[in-house]
C-alpha cells in the first residue's frame, strides 16, 4: 500500500478501503478464563493484530482477503499494518502518530519472513506514512537488516515513496498542549497573569494533563502453506528525545518469527523489551512446548523477575502477542494497563476479539 495524500479523514479512510464490509463477519468475545490455549478452529491460515479497535478489525478483514485467496502471510501482514498506519485517528503509528519532543514524527518498523529467514527494519524514519512497507523493501532489496534516519528516508524516496506531513490536526494539538504543560520553567503557555487560580476547575486546556503515550501495532500471520510472517510498526514513545529508537525495529525485541514455531511481537515501553529480547524469548519458549499464551506470560514474568531485586513494586507496561503454527494464539500484559490486553483474530470461521491475561498488577 502506497502513501495516502495528507488531509484524509477517518470516514474517507474506511470508505476507500478495499471491499468494505467487515460487518459481515461474526464479531464476538471469547470467554473469560483461559483453560485451554485458544486456537483457530480451522488451524491455518489465520492472522492477528494487537489492535482491537475499528481500524484493527478493518485491517484484519483486508489482510484475510489475501490469506483466503491462498496469498502469502508476508503480503497479508503488510496489508494489515498499512491499514493501521494510514488511519489519521490512530496516534500510535504512521500518519497521525504522536511526535518527539521537537514536534517531529519519527517512525520505526520491522518485518520478518519466516519462509526465507529474512528481516528488514527502519528507524527514525520521517515523512513516510507506511514504514512497514519500507522495511519490507530493506528486507527484499538490500542485504542489510536496518536503515535509519535520513538514510532510510532517502531509500524510501528512491523507491517512489512520497514525503508527506505526518502530523494531523489532532496530533499537533496534543503535542502543542504537552509543550505548554510539561514544564513551568519555560515560556510556553499562557502568560502568568492569565492562568486561572489553581484548583478552580475552569477546564482550561493547559490544566489537562497530557501523559506519555506508548503506541505500537503488531500483525502476525500463518498462511495456507504454513509459512509465518510478522510486522511491528510504531511512532514510538510520544515526546521522546530526538532520535530515540525503541524495540519495534529491532529483530528479536519488538518482533521475531521462526517458521518452525511461530511469531511474537511486543508493545509498550521498548527499553524493557530490548533488554530481554522479549519476542525472541517468547518464540523460543514456544519451541520448547509452551503455548503462545503461556509464552507471553513467561515474558512478563521474566521482566518482573529482573526488576524484583531492584524495585519489587515496579511493573512495566509491556504487552505481548504471539501465534504458533498449530493455530494457537495468546496475549499478556503487566502493570496497571487499561484492563486485559485485547487483540483482533481472523481465521476461516470468524473475526474475534480475544482477551489475554494481565500479570503482576500490584
Amino acid at each position: 500500500m502506497n502513501n495516502k495524500p495528507s488531509g484524509i479523514d477517518r470516514r474517507d479512510f474506511f470508505r476507500h478501503s478495499v471491499g468494505v464490509g467487515a460487518g459481515a463477519f461474526a464479531l464476538g468475545h471469547l470467554p473469560d478464563g483461559i483453560a485451554d490455549p485458544p486456537k483457530s478452529p480451522a488451524g491455518t491460515p489465520f492472522i492477528i493484530t494487537s489492535h482491537s479497535n475499528e481500524t484493527g478489525q478493518e485491517a484484519m478483514r483486508q489482510a484475510w482477503e489475501i490469506l483466503d485467496r491462498g496469498g502469502s502471510a508476508l503480503d497479508a501482514v503488510e496489508r494489515g499494518a498499512n491499514v493501521i498506519e494510514v488511519d489519521p485517528e490512530d496516534t500510535s503509528v504512521g500518519y497521525g502518530g504522536l511526535p518527539n519532543e521537537y514536534g517531529v514524527v519519527q517512525l520505526d518498523a520491522s518485518i520478518m519472513d519466516g519462509k526465507t529467514y529474512n528481516a528488514g527494519s527502519v528507524a527514525s524514519l520521517e515523512n513516510i506514512m507506511t514504514p512497514a512497507s519500507v522495511a519490507r523493501l530493506v528486507m527484499e532489496r538490500t542485504d542489510h537488516v536496518m536503515l535509519i534516519g535520513k538514510g532510510a528516508l532517502d531509500f524510501a524516496k528512491s523507491f517512489g515513496f512520497e514525503e508527506v506531513d505526518l502530523m494531523t490536526e489532532k496530533s499537533r494539538d496534543v503535542w502543542l498542549r504537552w509543550r505548554e504543560e510539561h514544564s513551568d520553567r519555560d515560556d510556553y503557555g499562557p502568560p502568568d497573569h492569565l492562568l486561572p487560580p489553581a484548583g478552580t476547575g475552569m477546564g482550561s486546556s493547559w490544566e489537562e494533563k497530557v501523559d506519555f503515550h506508548y503506541g505500537t501495532t503488531n500483525v502476525l500471520a500463518v498462511d495456507s502453506n504454513g509459512d509465518v510472517s510478522g510486522i511491528t510498526t510504531t511512532s514510538g514513545l510520544s515526546w521522546k528525545i530526538n532520535g530515540r529508537v525503541g524495540d519495534s525495529p529491532i529483530i528479536g525485541a519488538g518482533l521475531y518469527v521462526d517458521n518452525d514455531t511461530g511469531a511474537a511481537g511486543a508493545t509498550g515501553r521498548g527499553e524493557d523489551v530490548i533488554k530481554c529480547c522479549a519476542s525472541f524469548y517468547i518464540v523460543m519458549r514456544m519451541s520448547q512446548g509452551r503455548s503462545p499464551q503461556q509464552a507471553c506470560e513467561d515474558a512478563c514474568e521474566l521482566i518482573v523477575h529482573k526488576y524484583r531485586n531492584v524495585n519489587p513494586n515496579y511493573f512495566p507496561s509491556e504487552k505481548f502477542v504471539a501465534i504458533n503454527k498449530d493455530g494457537e494464539y495468546g496475549a499478556a500484559s503487566m502493570g496497571n494497563t487499561r484492563g486485559r490486553p485485547k487483540m483482533t483474530v481472523r481465521h476461516a470461521q470468524a473475526l474475534e476479539i480475544y482477551e489475554g491475561t494481565t500479570q503482576h498488577t500490584g
